[in-house]
């Protein structure tokens, strides 16, 4: 019998395409964005999705779509954006804009699942001063959780791709879990190099074309079982087109060797909005090397080395490690490891964020099996919660920022070894 998931914020579905492929039954899931709604719903015929604000879900009515009682679900996955805003003065529950944390927990209560897999950006460590994971924290350990936070840095498990994400993960059977041991040893500058780079990803792939509407066929075998993978049963390639530029706009994609950036161009080429970016970087009064220097704007990547994070922004600003054009859509969604045989829908701009949104369908498989395998879903279930751990950087050294939320999660790893449930 396969286990059991509920999806939330599922987006295009690359966290349940994970726990598909790992053998997983994906029962229900929801999102409030049309266009990843119609992705979801076209690449999960299976599965029961709602497209819904979860502010407006009744999460008793989930269950009973689902068949389930409350705590038979195996696991939950997806997580809330964190909207990053002060709290004004207010008590951190009664803000409104912090009702999608409030909804999440609140399908935690009502759902009691096994264990839940929640994934953010590298900010919901940071946000609100720290407040905003402390008080997730606090809230899941209530509810009868073990929870560990970490960074994760996914070219360690094998991703090709440079991508830095926040994952919380607990479960309520009492079992002290740890997360997968890294694939990957990486070593060199801020992790360069690595055993799986981008040319692992697009290196195979045929010419791009400069219309949406062309099919274009596999020109070779795939070259390794990674590249195999990628392919999944497709037999066509879409999404791999790239639009004609601007003369301005070549010359700049021409005069960028591998691993340059707007800031190596001449300064006639430069973007106007770069270059008031770059002046306003030096103007405010902090060191650049202190705020990272100047933005980078276009970027030429680098073949043998694990890609940039893919971001909304990636179809304007990733240019090819040695054709004179952006990626393409489908090289984005390889990146991020959906095989060729997932499609998306929407906009050009709409499938591009899908896919930058997207936890990476590999590594989610990677937890997924991680989970069942080495800890699985039976236990005696516990009311008393606990925060095991966290890790939240590798640096030696830490921002301000993230200091005072580390100060915040000692508080809470302190009163959790107390027994406090805080609520």
């Amino acid at each position: 019998m396969s286990n059991t998931v509920i999806s939330l914020f599922s987006g295009a579905g690359g966290c349940s395409l994970g726990f598909e492929q790992s053998g997983y039954k994906i029962l229900f899931a929801t999102d409030f964005d049309k266009a990843a709604s119609d992705t979801y719903s076209a690449n999960f015929k299976g599965t029961h999705f709602i497209k819904e604000d979860i502010n407006h879900l009744d999460f008793s009515s989930v269950l009973s779509a689902c068949g389930i009682s409350p705590g038979e679900l195996d696991i939950l996955i997806g997580g809330p954006p964190c909207q990053g805003f002060s709290t004004a003065g207010l008590r951190f529950w009664d803000d409104p804009r912090n009702n999608l944390l409030k909804s999440y927990v609140d399908a935690l209560k009502t759902l009691k699942p096994k264990w839940f897999l929640m994934e953010n950006v590298e900010g919901l460590l940071t946000a609100k001063n720290g407040e905003y994971l402390h008080e997730a924290v606090k809230a899941f350990v209530s509810l009868g959780y073990a929870i560990r936070v970490e960074k994760v840095y996914a070219h360690e498990y094998g991703i090709p791709q440079r991508r830095k994400r926040v994952l919380i993960i607990g479960n309520r059977i009492g079992i002290d879990f740890k997360f997968p041991e890294p694939t990957i040893i990486l070593k060199g500058r801020i992790f360069r190099n690595s055993d799986v780079t981008l040319r692992h990803a697009i290196g195979a792939l045929p010419d791009a074309s400069n219309d949406s509407k062309t099919e274009i066929h596999y020109e070779t075998e795939a070259l390794d079982q990674f590249e195999d993978y990628l392919r999944g049963s497709a037999q066509i390639i879409t999404d791999h087109f790239s639009p004609e530029q601007s003369p301005l706009q070549m010359d700049r994609i021409r005069g960028l060797k591998s691993g340059q950036t707007m800031k190596d161009l001449p300064e006639r080429l430069q973007h106007e909005s770069f270059k008031k970016r770059a002046n306003r970087r030096v103007m405010d009064g902090t060191p650049s090397e202190k705020r990272g220097g100047s933005p980078s704007g276009l970027k030429r990547l680098i073949y043998d080395e694990p890609c940039l994070t893919i971001t909304g922004a990636t179809t304007r600003e990733f240019i090819h490690p040695i054709n004179d054009r952006p990626l393409t859509i489908r090289e984005c969604a390889r990146v991020q490891t959906f095989p060729d045989d997932f499609k998306f829908f929407g906009s050009a701009s709409e499938k591009i964020q899908q896919i930058g949104n997207a936890i990476p369908p590999l590594i989610a498989r990677i937890f997924a099996e991680h989970i069942r395998d080495e800890y699985g879903f039976t236990g005696q279930t516990t009311k008393k919660g606990r925060f095991i751990s966290y890790s939240v950087t590798k640096a030696d050294a830490m921002s301000p920022a993230l200091k005072k939320t580390c100060l915040l999660l000692d508080s809470a790893l302190n009163n959790s070894s107390q027994g406090d449930l805080w609520l």
